[in-house]
């Protein structure tokens, strides 16, 4: 191995879905390929590779990011939650639940991008009102178009995360 191909490799460790991991990457490999096909979590799905689309979305050290758009080694040391790591022991999470519901999930191909922004959203702001859905997901494309579904179902989600009644439920 050249010093110039040596030199371009690094090793990063990451946490994702609560799993300690440490892999060899080059130094221009994107997050979102490592997640695939090192961690093997195809979840994370990989649509326009510009971060346009929303497909590739991950939560990054509490923030979400396409992961088109980082590389591996800016993630060195990073916590990631994955579509993989959103579901809950022995069960899906109340998001998931209430996609499939609402029936917001269609061919799906968008669904884990919609469905990671969604759970941080929910985190940041546990009641969000409809146009706070909408633009939490504003950067997820759906070629499906069934976003009336998507933000029903995260608003069913919320209320029930959060043990409020919608303000069309209120007596």
């Amino acid at each position: 191995m050249s010093a110039m191909n040596k030199s371009s490799r690094h090793m990063i460790r990451l946490q994702v879905n609560g799993q300690e991991s440490e892999i060899e990457v080059e130094a221009r490999r994107l997050l979102v390929d490592v997640i695939r096909e090192d961690l093997g979590l195809t979840g994370t799905h990989i649509g326009c590779e510009h971060g346009v689309c929303g497909n590739c979305t991950v939560i990054l050290n509490g923030e979400a990011v396409n992961s088109c758009l980082v590389l591996a080694v800016q993630a060195d040391g990073a916590e990631i939650t994955t579509i993989e790591g959103l579901g809950q022991q022995g069960g899906l999470h109340p998001l998931q639940k209430a996609f499939k519901k609402q029936h917001a999930l269609q061919c799906g191909f968008c669904t884990p991008g919609m469905l990671v922004n969604a759970y941080d959203l929910l985190k940041k702001s546990p009641n969000p009102g409809r146009e706070d859905i909408k633009g939490a997901i504003a950067g997820n494309m759906c070629r499906c178009g069934c976003y009336d579904n998507i933000v029903e179902a995260i608003e069913g989600a919320a209320t029930e995360l959060s043990g409020k009644k919608k303000p069309s439920e209120a007596p």
